[in-house]
């Protein structure tokens, strides 16, 4: 499964730290029956059988509704699982090298926060960047603020999908029109609510509109 541009519009990222008594597996499951787009297994402190087990789960979820399915940093975890793809930061794996490992099929995302870390990772094979953070944002302590500006500079130095994160939600979305960008990663805009497919639906409704 190669990355369109219109699979990157609702991109969901897992963060267990948001599901309460839920597990993992329902939890995005009621976000792509809110419209998610894009899933990405963010797993950070998990060990690996048990990180394996759970990328099979979701990677066969996704796959019913049609839906790609990348693991975020563990290229390992994504080739033993077939997953179709996987996210990479600055201080991970450089994109070529992902692309050496994954094949030409896969996806290969990477997060930048310049126009030099976009182009770099573009030439090196990304299929999609994502920018941020755009917003502040809870999620990560060590996002970098990335301004409109930045953002806007970064599309139209690439030619390759690139994806707004960080700290967005429905209210401030709207901010991001006209940066270039063809969607959005979020994670506690979609899984710290308690109603979590009527969020990712909301702010899909929202996305369609403006991007």
């Amino acid at each position: 499964m190669k990355c369109d541009r219109r699979d990157l519009l609702l991109y969901a990222v897992t963060d267990r730290h948001w599901l309460g008594e839920r597990s993992l597996y329902e939890a995005v499951r009621e976000s792509l029956d809110g419209g998610a787009t894009f899933i990405q297994l963010r797993e950070k402190n998990l060990d690996e059988e048990s990180f394996l087990k759970e990328a099979r789960e979701l990677k066969q979820l996704c796959r019913e509704y049609n839906v790609p399915f990348v693991i975020n940093d563990n290229v390992d975890i994504a080739i033993k699982t077939d997953a179709d793809g996987v996210h990479v930061g600055q201080s991970d794996m450089e994109a070529g090298d992902v692309r050496a490992l994954l094949g030409p099929d896969k996806i290969v995302g990477v997060s930048a926060g310049t126009v030099e870390e976009a182009v770099l990772a573009e030439k090196k094979g990304a299929d999609y960047l994502g920018v941020g953070a755009v917003f502040p944002t809870g999620s990560k302590d060590d996002a970098a603020y990335v301004s409109y500006d930045t953002l806007k500079a970064i599309c139209e130095a690439v030619s390759i999908p690139v994806i707004a994160i960080g700290g967005i939600t429905k209210e401030n979305v709207v901010e991001l029109t006209g940066s270039g960008i063809c969607g959005i990663a979020v994670i506690s805009a979609v899984y710290a609510n308690k109603d979590i497919k009527r969020a990712a639906k909301e702010l899909k409704n929202i996305v369609k509109q403006i991007f």
